[in-house]
């Protein structure tokens, strides 16, 4: 654990305490405590255990170890679980009720100290990354011919996303005529039964029942971005897609009140056609995975694993930078390394003064006011309908099909490398300044599609 005692949210004695806990052995793991800011209380951790560890394939010795950091305490954790092990390794772990800061960062150094353990970390609960707005636009005008748009429309003449795969990681679908026909069998990885909302855990129904918390409506959120990525084109009704013929393959990792990383990672790692354990594989693995949602902090292991699994199956990572108008350094999983990350753009080819700027954006899409697919149910579904939201859950999913349009111009050749090499080449200026930080620019779609062409015929 890596903290100088006097710089951390815990109080200097508590942080000085743990770094004791877990220097006190030669082979201590390591303790990420940088999920604890992002709420008062914790109550879901990963746990990553060491190469040929018992502990891994022994529900019963796990189970041990935890209770062995839980009584060294001689603090009451409510009795921790082992709820599964994921994808790609780590275990998840769950405490029988709420640990503050100072209990959560005890229990993962005393954890962290037995031997069989590499690193432990928070199973922070990540949120969607919308700024919502009620008014609804006459048209989309980030697929429109101004100078500030996506200059998507000659891109359309070349490529239109057909043979290309979408992973919409998110809150679920809903049904919509817009949508309905583009979309492939997904899956819903929300373990929690109670932040699902449906009644269960993870299944094969990928249906958004809603994310109402106390009261509020719902966003919709998933249905949203998956009308900016696909929604059906030429059909004389509602909006258009910006790869119409591409297919979407809903990933639900979002519920009530968010989803938890260890979900998210999951969800990645399946999307891209990686094994589960229990889950019947992807059948349809996407080429592009769009995350439109994030929370504060470092890039934890967990998603940092998730994200690199996927890149290595050849799927590009699509991240919405975030909308606290923050540098994204701040925020998981955007400042993941390999991910491609996105500012958020106004009509006026300005960056958004929501969107999050700096050193780590790739570049920028349209994100304000964004009119796309929709259901007009306030708590549970309802009827089909449009709006417009802003944030940059909006812009990621605009550069998520351009790259659906550039893998379907040359039969899906591009490595992810590739990919994010050309986006930021062929990004151009934004027509206001960003002194901020916004990456390469804003995402071109048509140099895009005529850059891949000419990378794939060279190789």
């Amino acid at each position: 654990m890596k903290i100088p005692c006097q710089k951390t949210f815990l109080s200097p004695a508590i942080a000085c305490v743990l770094m004791a806990m877990s220097s006190a052995s030669a082979h201590a793991g390591d303790v990420d405590l940088s999920g604890l800011v992002q709420s008062d209380t914790h109550q879901q951790f990963i746990v990553h255990l060491r190469d040929g560890s018992a502990l891994r394939e022994k529900e019963g010795a796990m189970q041990a170890a935890l209770g062995r950091a839980g009584s060294s305490l001689r603090m009451a954790t409510g009795g921790m679980q082992v709820l599964r092990r994921m994808a790609t390794g780590p275990m998840v772990v769950r405490a029988g009720k709420a640990l503050d800061r100072a209990q959560a960062g005890a229990w993962m150094a005393a954890m962290a100290s037995d031997p069989d353990v590499d690193h432990v970390q928070v199973d922070r609960i990540l949120k969607p990354a919308l700024d919502p707005d009620d008014p609804r636009l006459n048209e989309q005008w980030g697929f429109s011919n101004s100078a500030a748009s996506l200059n998507v429309r000659p891109a359309w003449d070349k490529a239109t996303g057909a043979g290309q795969v979408v992973a919409i990681i998110d809150t679920g679908r809903t049904r919509h005529p817009e949508l309905d026909a583009n979309t492939l069998p997904g899956y819903d990885f929300i373990s929690n039964g109670s932040m699902a909302g449906d009644g269960n855990g993870r299944d094969d129904n990928p249906e958004d029942t809603g994310d109402s918390q106390w009261g509020q409506p719902s966003s919709w959120h998933g249905t949203h971005v998956a009308g900016t990525v696909a929604a059906a084109t030429n059909n004389g009704q509602g909006v258009a897609g910006t790869a119409f013929d591409a297919k979407l393959v809903h990933v639900r990792v979002l519920g009530k009140g968010g989803g938890y990383t260890s979900d998210i990672a999951d969800g990645m790692v399946w999307a891209a056609g990686g094994t589960v354990r229990g889950i019947p594989r992807n059948a349809n693995p996407a080429k592009v995975l769009n995350l439109s949602l994030g929370g504060q902090g470092a890039c934890d292991r967990a998603s940092q694993a998730a994200v690199d699994g996927a890149i290595q199956a050849g799927a590009t990572v699509v991240v919405a930078a975030g909308n606290s108008n923050a540098d994204v350094s701040r925020f998981t999983p955007a400042n993941c390394r390999g991910v491609v990350a996105v500012a958020a753009t106004t009509a006026r080819g300005a960056r958004a003064g929501f969107s999050n700027h700096g050193r780590g954006i790739t570049l920028a899409a349209p994100g304000e006011n964004i009119l796309s697919t929709l259901n007009s149910g306030r708590t549970s579904p309802g009827a089909p309908a449009y709006a417009a939201y802003n944030g940059t859950s909006m812009a990621a999913p605009h550069v998520a099909g351009v790259v659906a349009l550039m893998q379907s111009a040359v039969d899906g050749r591009l490595t992810p490398a590739q990919v994010t090499d050309i986006l930021k080449e062929t990004a151009r200026p934004l027509l206001v300044a960003c002194p901020q930080g916004c990456g390469a620019g804003m995402a071109d779609a048509d140099s895009a599609v005529d850059r891949s062409i000419e990378v794939v015929a060279s190789q």
